[in-house]
């Protein structure tokens, strides 16, 4: 909700006294229940104080405030500040707020005036330039900013030919040192945070702003790389990941090459005297790695993330990395090392746009200072990529990894890092064993498999070499309590002997030779398990194509704009430029870049369930509208004949990553699927319960109303999981048996809601509609009929801020902040833990017969 203006400043206006200048914000309010501040006028202050406070009020938007004649001088700013230049965001003035109200934080409540969290995004001093009592009369003020997110020199202008009941301005950041491409960072959405508690960055009395500005620039272009920026540490990280690739890339010059370590990939947080070590996936295994903790904690470094790798050096000083395996398994971790490659953050600073060659010499010095024979610093190669890789071959190392000198630090997978690998040898899933023969105890062989494009687990041929007897007896007994009664193949593999079928959670490293026509592997050894990697993200590994070559950036050059990366890309996009979300400046690209990083998992919710698309070619703000049915072929996308009734369409179905690009191509933003899959359609496989809050419905009732969902669930003896809607509200999601048709399904669902509203009617309604909805949930059971769909998991929506939809588990129902509490943007954070939360989905469909006599429901 945006505060209604006071009166325009004109020539003519009459000046307000003081004591005038709070009257429309206090008559606006009522004190004994809002925690706002009162009104009331303060001594005008020599050092001026301005704040940027975020405003989840009807809708999001940012409340820029000035002081100035002892109030806040006040606009709504809907998209928030840019730092770039070229950026015009609107800002319509408001009325006045007290001094006090620039460190108020909290939630005003509902029925109020502007009701809604509030937070202070952005603090700090600012110093007009020139009389700015005269530049608000004339509608143009120009001043400094030295805030924590804000800095340097900008100006608010009025429009001329505005309504002058509600007088708008234009905020703009001008040229100079703090000045940022949009595309290249938007400074709403990377920092979105409070900054309420950190101290303030300004002078207690700046006497010459525009000189302090001026030598803050100065002190940054020395000490720092001008695309560093102030940052608080963040808690969690994920590093990124790089491609293989079959040949090194041309352009040479653009490129340095580091050893591809034989070890665990691991991030080290120190933030004072604590420091922390996470795998690559965020797992915690500090305890786990004492003597590096210890290490780390004598060094004194600063505080900040240190990406690298561990390893345990062999005999031949190479890494070993069934020594590495063999230091866990006996609880024996001194001979650990750690080289640090990559810098992200560090003392205060976010270094994610800082070039890679700039973030290591800061490392390095770093590390120079501090040394460690435990710690490391991962020293580049010189000599050409052929040279090297063939230097390291010689060695007996796994392999290189290229890259790209100007790359910028992304928590994805790119090709701006290449694996360049000696051998064949990647990760495998264990999906059985065999006994076994002669003297050998403990196992024969592993058989081995890899997740195809369906989500089924491929078998790829067995590995019976590379193990010792102390090997062989800790895998047999970690798989001891793995072993199941069928195969976890989508093919029973052809084994001599007596086969053992385990769980597919443990993951194997495995050298070869090569691959056979048949897609088996040939001459496997083990190398060890990998306890670091997930194994839902086990594929073949096909190498793929470097990036063409680029023109060579040098340091301290202005940042060039992210680009979409190159390979693998089976879908030309058209329009990369094109605005989809006017709120956050998203682009065609950016919703592509989405369903490109999602893909993987998302397609495990989509595959053969047919799918409504929801397009948008002109953005989500233009005209929009539901394709259920093709009229012409799209690759990756199929179609479905589910009807035996003549001159109906075929259904939409996408069953891989093509489908999804080509759908993002197709403009489209949001992916709906049905409850059933196409091999048996007329009975659904789950149902969905779609809480959706009504008016004037705070968020934790929303969370209350997930759990009191879940209580009625299991009591009737139904297993169920959650995921966020995207919106509003929350989806929770039942697995059942294939048993009942459409109609029993959808008359079960309705009758768990209607009981739901008829024993908490102050929480649950069962009647859709604005009116039954105000203050309650309406709990959405329409889902579950033939033909309704739901939003699936992993799909962006079509609305502001483009929110995502987001498996998660039970436990971290207390966490969520919103319905959207995820989008496009601040997604890569959560993708490594991808569908871990419903990893028992599938073992957890229940029959609907028992259930359906508890409530009382005769289908």
């Amino acid at each position: 909700m945006v505060s209604k203006p006071r009166q325009a400043h004109t020539e003519s206006s009459r000046p307000l006294h003081s004591r005038d200048l709070l009257q429309p914000y206090t008559s606006k309010r009522n004190f004994a229940v809002t925690p706002e501040p009162p009104g009331s006028a303060v001594a005008k202050s020599a050092a001026l104080g301005f704040v940027v406070q975020k405003h989840w009020a009807s809708r999001l938007h940012y409340d820029f405030r000035l002081e100035l004649e002892g109030v806040m001088k006040s606009w709504a700013v809907p998209k928030g500040p840019s730092l770039d230049p070229s950026v015009k965001r609107m800002a319509v003035e408001v009325e006045d707020h007290p001094v006090a109200y620039a460190s108020f934080e909290g939630t005003i409540p509902p029925g109020q005036y502007g009701a809604g969290r509030v937070i202070v995004w952005d603090k700090g001093r600012w110093q007009p330039l020139g009389d700015p009592q005269e530049g608000l009369r004339k509608g143009s003020l120009k001043f400094d900013l030295v805030g924590h997110k804000l800095r340097g020199r900008w100006a608010m202008v009025r429009m001329k030919h505005g309504d002058q009941d509600k007088p708008a301005w234009l905020l703009v950041k001008e040229r100079d040192a703090f000045a940022r491409d949009e595309q290249d960072y938007s400074v709403v959405d990377a920092e979105p945070d409070s900054v309420a508690s950190t101290a303030s960055t300004a002078p207690a009395n700046p006497t010459a702003p525009s000189e302090d500005v001026r030598s803050r620039t100065a002190r940054v272009h020395r000490d720092w790389p001008a695309q560093a920026k102030a940052s608080e540490l963040p808690r969690q990280l994920s590093p990124p990941l790089a491609t293989r690739v079959e040949l090194p890339p041309t352009d040479e010059a653009d490129w340095m090459y580091e050893i591809k370590f034989d070890g665990y990939r691991m991030l080290a947080r120190i933030d004072g005297d604590r420091v922390g070590l996470f795998t690559r996936n965020g797992h915690d295994w500090t305890s786990r790695l004492k003597p590096l903790h210890d290490a780390l904690l004598g060094m004194a470094l600063p505080s900040g993330w240190y990406d690298g790798e561990i390893v345990v050096p062999g005999a031949d000083g190479l890494p070993d990395f069934g020594a590495l395996q063999r230091s866990f398994d006996s609880r024996r971790t001194s001979e650990v090392v750690f080289y640090v490659f990559d810098l992200p953050y560090v003392d205060g600073h976010d270094l994610r746009d800082v070039f890679l060659v700039e973030r290591r010499a800061i490392l390095e010095r770093l590390l120079a200072r501090s040394p460690a024979r435990a710690v490391r610093f991962s020293a580049a190669f010189d000599g050409s990529a052929a040279s090297v890789l063939v230097s390291a071959c010689q060695l007996g190392l796994e392999g290189v990894i290229a890259k790209r000198k100007s790359s910028r630090y992304r928590s994805t997978r790119s090709t701006d890092w290449l694996k360049l690998k000696c051998g064949q040898r990647q990760e495998f899933v264990i999906g059985g064993f065999t006994e076994g023969k002669g003297s050998r105890t403990g196992l024969g062989a592993l058989m081995l498999g890899v997740f195809d494009e369906h989500g089924g687990l491929r078998h790829v041929g067995n590995v019976g070499t590379g193990f010792n007897t102390g090997t062989l007896t800790s895998l047999r007994r970690r798989m001891a309590s793995l072993i199941r009664p069928s195969s976890p193949f989508t093919t029973r593999p052809a084994v001599p002997g007596r086969s053992h079928w385990v769980e597919p959670t443990l993951v194997a490293e495995v050298s070869f030779s090569d691959w056979t026509r048949d897609g088996l592997i040939r001459h496997g050894v083990f190398v060890g398990l990998r306890e670091d990697k997930l194994p839902r993200t086990v594929e073949r590994e096909l190498p793929q194509p470097a990036d063409p070559p680029a023109p060579v950036p040098q340091p301290n050059t202005p940042p060039v704009p992210a680009k979409a990366p190159t390979s693998p890309r089976p879908v030309r996009i058209s329009h990369p430029e094109r605005v989809v979300d006017a709120t956050t400046g998203a682009t065609k690209l950016d919703l592509f870049q989405h369903y490109e990083a999602v893909a993987a998992v998302m397609i495990e919710h989509v595959r053969q369930r047919p799918v409504a698309l929801l397009r948008a070619p002109e953005g989500i703000d233009g005209a929009m509208f539901f394709q259920k049915h093709l009229a012409s072929p799209l690759p990756g996308i199929t179609q479905l004949d589910l009807t035996s009734s003549p001159g109906k369409a075929p259904w939409i179905a996408i069953e891989k990553r093509e489908g999804l690009l080509s759908a993002a191509q197709w403009n489209v933003v949001e992916f709906h699927t049905q409850n059933a899959v196409a091999r048996s359609f007329e009975k659904p496989n789950r149902l969905v319960f779609d809480l959706d809050p009504g008016e004037g419905v705070a968020w934790e009732q929303v969370q209350e109303a997930a759990l009191l969902t879940q209580s009625l669930l299991e009591q009737l003896g139904l297993v169920c999981f959650l995921k966020t809607s995207g919106g509003k509200g929350l989806h929770v999601v039942v697995p059942i048996r294939q048993q009942h048709a459409w109609d029993d399904a959808k008359g079960f669902a309705q009758a768990v809601v209607r009981h739901m509203s008829d024993v908490i009617p102050q929480r649950f309604v069962a009647k859709s509609g604005p009116k039954n909805r105000m203050g309650r949930i309406f709990v959405d059971y329409l889902r579950n009929g033939r033909g309704a769909t739901t939003v699936s998991a992993w799909s962006a929506r079509a609305r502001a801020g483009l929110g995502v939809s987001v498996p998660v588990a039970w436990s971290e129902l207390a966490t969520l902040r919103a319905g959207d509490h995820w989008n496009i943007r601040s997604l890569q954070e959560r993708l490594p833990t991808g569908n871990a939360p419903w990893r028992d989905y599938a073992r957890s469909a229940r029959s609907l017969t028992s259930p359906m006599k508890l409530l009382g429901y005769t289908p």
